[in-house]
């Protein structure tokens, strides 16, 4: 008797599942049906604003980017992606700055996952939608995102480089005001010292109630 019970269950469990089916595929029958025209429609394609197709740098209209060489989107990245090499220049104020070198993107290894342009420090990142990425090599994956000539920085006008020099100046004057005050500390707290006799003179002069 149970296993009638247990057939005519499964049976009206399949059933329902057919009928549940069939339901999605007459929706789909009644659905209106759209053609993308692809590619005529290249020029104009119906891809969503969201979509993450490949990283770049963000160029402004001078050919600019602000990435700083910082690491950071390379250190964040869970597939090692991004290799970045870097450079020191001399700034016009005679300091040292690092400066990006080479940014390289391996498009064949990224997920997508956008911990790069979230990272940024500076907003130098983010992902366009052009979806057209197919290559016959793999070789050709690997993307240096910093294609742009390096535009030299705009040299100092004569206040700026008069405001460094006094800048300077003033640092060099503090360091040797500093380096003068702790060596007069020195001094003075060597001549308040007392002296003390050392045994050898006391062993010499015995004391008076003796």
């Amino acid at each position: 008797m149970g296993s009638v019970k247990d057939y005519f269950s499964s049976l009206g469990y399949g059933i329902a599942s057919l009928l549940k089916g069939m339901q999605v595929t007459g929706k789909e029958f009644i659905t209106p049906k759209i053609t993308e025209k692809y590619p005529e429609n290249r020029e104009n394609p119906p891809v969503a604003p969201r979509f993450r197709a490949i990283l770049e740098l963000k160029y402004d209209s001078e050919g600019r980017h602000k990435c700083i060489a910082c690491g950071i989107c390379e250190r964040q990245c869970p597939n090692g992606t991004i290799k970045l090499t870097t450079k020191m220049v001399d700034t016009p104020d005679g300091k040292k700055k690092r400066k990006l070198d080479n940014y390289m993107y391996d498009l064949g290894s990224c997920t997508f996952c956008q911990l790069c342009v979230t990272n940024c420090p500076q907003d130098a990142l983010e992902f366009n939608n052009d979806f057209e990425q197919a290559v016959f090599t793999r070789d050709k994956l690997v993307k240096k995102l910093n294609y742009l000539p390096e535009k030299e920085e705009p040299a100092p006008t004569p206040e700026e480089l008069a405001r460094m020099q006094a800048e300077r100046e003033a640092k060099i004057a503090a360091a040797k005001a500093a380096a003068a005050a702790k060596k007069a500390a020195a001094a003075k707290a060597t001549q308040d010292t007392p002296a003390k006799d050392t045994p050898q003179e006391n062993a010499g002069n015995p004391s008076p109630d003796k």
